[in-house]
């Protein structure tokens, strides 16, 4: 496995272009860089949802924008091999708008999440995304987690 002391062609180009959705899109709120960065037929998997297409994508990252006040995704590790970054990082946010069928709580969460992008002719073309939803949705106040 390449890493960040031995890294293969192409694989720092596939790490800065898998890094941008989480901290171009995602946290600086550039949702229209997802036409730039990302295939057409795109794909993201993740536990709200498959998504299919560069207009979901922008609308996923829309309804989380609004529902969470100050979102932020940073990213805290990154780890290439071949056509595949993966990346461990921390989100954050206050709950200020409808999730999930609930309303704000004005909660904060920091949980983290772990990120396998494949990169298909300098693109982004398939996302796997795996937050800690149980620990948001615990820190939103939304989940009670029973007596130990």
């Amino acid at each position: 496995m390449a890493s960040a002391s031995t890294p293969t062609p192409g694989t720092d180009a596939n790490a800065q272009l898998a890094r941008r959705y989480p901290e171009d899109i995602a946290t600086q709120g550039n949702i229209d860089l997802v036409d730039e960065i990302c295939t057409d037929d795109v794909v993201d998997h993740s536990p709200l949802g498959e998504l299919r297409g560069r207009d979901e994508l922008k609308g996923q990252i829309s309804m989380l924008r609004e529902a969470f006040g100050d979102f932020s995704a940073t990213v805290e590790d990154v780890v290439t091999e071949g056509d595949v970054v993966a990346m461990r990082v921390t989100l954050r946010g206050m709950h200020r708008g409808e999730f999930m069928g609930h309303e704000a709580t004005g909660n904060t969460f920091e949980v983290g999440n772990m990120v396998f992008t494949r990169i298909e002719d300098g693109l982004i073309a398939e996302r796997w995304v795996q937050p800690d939803m149980l620990g948001m949705l615990t820190q939103l106040g939304i989940v009670e987690l029973p007596e130990m």
